[in-house]
Order: structure tokens, then sequence, then C-alpha cells
């Protein structure tokens, strides 16, 4: 995927900033010959397109790089690097891990061992007492949920990048926001507004502007917080290992069945993992075998979670959809898009406080102070994982019922409503998560 910036007379990328974009027609000099698993001879030039397939009846020679049958499979930049901040967001002992969790229940670490992980001590379970209305989790039916999102008070609009490689650049300025703290949400290569809250908060956050139509801009940008935006990696046996569900049921009695509410495929579990949208993880990666262990595929390089400061309050603009945290002398140190409440269930007015934090949840059903779901009138334990009710992260508010949380669906945030409270995509919920105590005042505004 070549990161071509256009317009930049005299002015050219390192390789290792190359992306791929599949709209430019240039292939410009040098080409570059491969032979894949299937024994093709594959030419591609130097943005790392096929121009050329030769089919020879010999065998691939031992040692060569696995590459699907067609397209850049075999991407630029070294073998296996690791975006920066991934370790931070989802090692394979991380929250993600369901293999050695209980069904019914995932409890917190013991007293200490937050501490020892820089998180506040909580001795609590991710799960809900039944019939606590003081600690349930929302009720996710009925209502005008999932409908599409009209904010009261939007960011202003961002002139975007335009032409070829518009949306290879509109990736480079998601990434560029999701490093300085100033999440866009799921990066698909499309302005809107997320993008939009984004580039305002990092206004306030930087006291710098961006230009997104400025290539050349965005790319200095880039080298300067980490590199690339587009980096390889190498798919790992644990990747392709997971564990994985066939599908998540919709009826609630057949997900409480479930040994975890875990990933349904391998594309989805990588898309978070990068904080890409799934569809756009497998544009740029055309032809790859995403369950072949050793295949080499492209992915954003986000950078590192926002460490190091402590969140002293919290505002969820339900104008603008949006969620951001502030430190003790009021500088704005995190900005999350977010879909809060709707219509049918408006999320709280005022001011109220976090209560408790939860990791890897699971969700108690529980018919009496929930809803009604399908058949169920039993009290049922839905298991934790990325796919469940709330996601992964739980942070309780002092208002019963109502949380920011995570969220199965990470491309409908910012897009369409939820029911009352305050969803955010798993990895800004995992950052903001590990950035507040019990206590920070969380204020809804319209």
């Amino acid at each position: 995927m070549a990161f071509v910036l256009a317009g930049l007379s005299g002015f050219s990328l390192p390789a290792a900033a190359q992306v791929y974009d599949p709209y430019y027609d240039d292939y410009g000099p040098g080409t570059e010959s491969f032979r894949d698993e299937f024994g093709n001879i594959v030419t591609v030039d130097s943005y790392g397109r096929v121009i050329a397939v030769e089919r020879p009846a010999e065998r691939p020679r031992r040692g060569q790089r696995d590459r699907g049958p067609s397209g850049p499979v075999v991407l630029e930049g070294r073998v296996g690097e690791v975006p920066p901040g991934l370790d931070d967001y989802a090692s394979p002992a991380d929250i993600y891990d369901y293999r050695d969790a209980p069904v019914d229940s995932q409890p917190l670490p013991p007293p200490g061992a937050w501490d020892q992980a820089g998180l506040p001590d909580q001795g609590t379970t991710g799960s809900i007492s039944p019939g606590d209305g003081s600690q349930a989790y929302p009720a996710p039916g009925g209502g005008l949920e999932g409908q599409t999102m009209i904010e009261s008070n939007p960011a202003p609009k961002v002139a975007g990048p335009t032409g070829k490689n518009a949306k290879a650049e509109i990736a480079a300025l998601q990434v560029l926001l999701d490093r300085a703290g100033a999440s866009p949400g799921v990066i698909d290569g499309r302005m809107g507004g997320n993008v939009d809250k984004a580039v305002a908060a990092y206004k306030e956050m930087t006291g710098r502007s961006i230009d997104a139509t400025n290539a050349q801009s965005l790319m200095e940008e880039l080298m300067a917080t980490g590199g690339p935006a587009i980096v390889t990696y190498e798919i790992t046996n644990e990747d392709v290992g997971g564990p994985y569900v066939a599908a998540i049921p919709e009826d609630y009695a057949h997900k409480a069945a479930l040994p975890a509410m875990s990933y349904e495929r391998v594309t989805e579990m990588l898309a978070e993992r990068f904080h890409m949208d799934e569809a756009y993880l497998k544009e740029i990666n055309p032809g790859a075998d995403f369950t072949r262990p050793g295949t080499q595929i492209k992915v954003v390089a986000t950078g590192d979670n926002v460490t190091g400061v402590e969140v002293a309050r919290i505002v969820a603009d339900k104008g603008r959809e949006q969620v951001r945290a502030y430190d003790a002398t009021g500088r704005l140190v995190a900005a999350y898009p977010s879909s809060i409440g709707s219509t049918s269930t408006p999320s709280p007015s005022g001011t109220v406080e976090v209560a408790r934090i939860a990791f890897d949840p699971n969700y108690t059903y529980n018919p009496k102070i929930n809803f009604k779901q399908g058949d169920n009138d039993k009290i049922l334990t839905i298991p934790p994982g990325p796919n469940g009710p709330v996601g992964t992260i739980w942070i309780a508010l002092s208002k019963p019922t109502y949380g920011i949380h995570g969220t199965p669906e990470p491309s409908k945030i910012g897009k369409t409503n939820s029911h009352g409270c305050v969803r955010l995509t798993n990895w800004d919920a995992t950052e903001l998560a590990k950035l507040v105590k019990p206590g920070v005042t969380v204020e809804f505004i319209d």
C-alpha cells in the first residue's frame, strides 16, 4: 500500500513509509520477482502491487515466504515487527486469553496485584449480583439502539485528502490522531464525524491544527511520532489458534452456554488488536491467508497507549458523542468517540462518579431488573470476552445500572445509538480504565 503523497514535486518517501493504495495507477520504476507458495513467479512494482504472474510447473523452493495466490501479500517493513504499544493493549496473557478462565465468572486480580499493574485496587469481580440493582449492567434491549446517530453539537468538519491516494492518507491521519491520544475510533481510511471530533481534540491537546490535505505534513508528523503508519506483521500460531467461537448467537441462553464470548475469526481479532475496521484490514491485504501462520500482512502502527497521567475528570459529551478525559490541572489527556444513550433510553444528566472498574467482566442477565430477551425468564451469566454485551471493560458509575464500557461492534461507535450507557471501542475503554480510579467525576453534558 503505497502512501504516495500527491502533489509533492521532488519529494519522495523512504521505502519504509510506503503503504498500499489500490487506487494508484502509476507503477513507477523498479520491479521485484519472487516465487509464491504455489510455485507462481510473481512480479511486483516498486509499490508492492502485482504486475505479472507466471505459472511454471516446478515446485517452490524451501525457505521462501508464504504468499497468497494473488495480490501484494508480501509487504514492506521488517517481518514480525509489532507496532509500538501493542503489548500494552493485548498481549497473549492480557484480557483476551480465556483458556484458563472459568466459564461462569471472571474474578479480577487479588488485592495488591493491581498495584503491580499500576491499576486501582479493586476487590470485586466483573459479574453482578443477581437482583442488586445498584451494580447491574444496563439493559441492552429494545428502543432505538442501533439507529443512526445525529449529533446536536458536532465538531467542525475537517477537509480531508482527495484524489487517488485519499484513502491511504486518511488512514495515516487516523493513525496520527490515535498516537496522540485523540482516538478516531476504528481506522478505516474514511473521513467523518469521528475524525472531525478527534481533530478538534488534537487541537485542544496540542494547540496545533492538522491540515489533513497536506500529505507532506502528515508524513513528517508520522515520522516524528513513531514512524510509518503501516508496518508488516507476521501472523503467529497463537493468532491462528485462538480460541475462537464459530458464531455469537443472538439468544442470551445460547450466549451463556459458550465457554467465552471470544472472537469469531482471526481477522476480527487482528482488526481489534490494531484498532482497524475489519473490512479495511482485508482491503489492504488482498489475497492474504489470515489463517496461515507465517503470512505477512500490513497493519497500522498506532503507537503507545496514554500512560503516566491520572485522570481527575471525565466529560461525556452527548451532543458530540465523545468522551474526554482531563487531568487535575484541566488539561485534556485523552479523547474517544462514543455512543451515548438514545432517545428511548437516554443517558444520565449532571455529574456522577466512577464507582468501580472491572476488566474482562462477565454479564449477568436478570429479566427482573434488565429486560425480556426472547423466551428467557431466568437469570443467566454470559461469560467474558470481546464479543460480550459490554465488551472487555466495565467502568461502573455511581448512578445505578449505568457505566462506561466496551463493545462487540467497534465500527458502530459514534455512529449508532446505545442504550443509555457510554460505549467505547474495547481498546479505548481499556486505555481509559487504566487511567481512572473510583471517585473520578463523570460529567454528562448536552
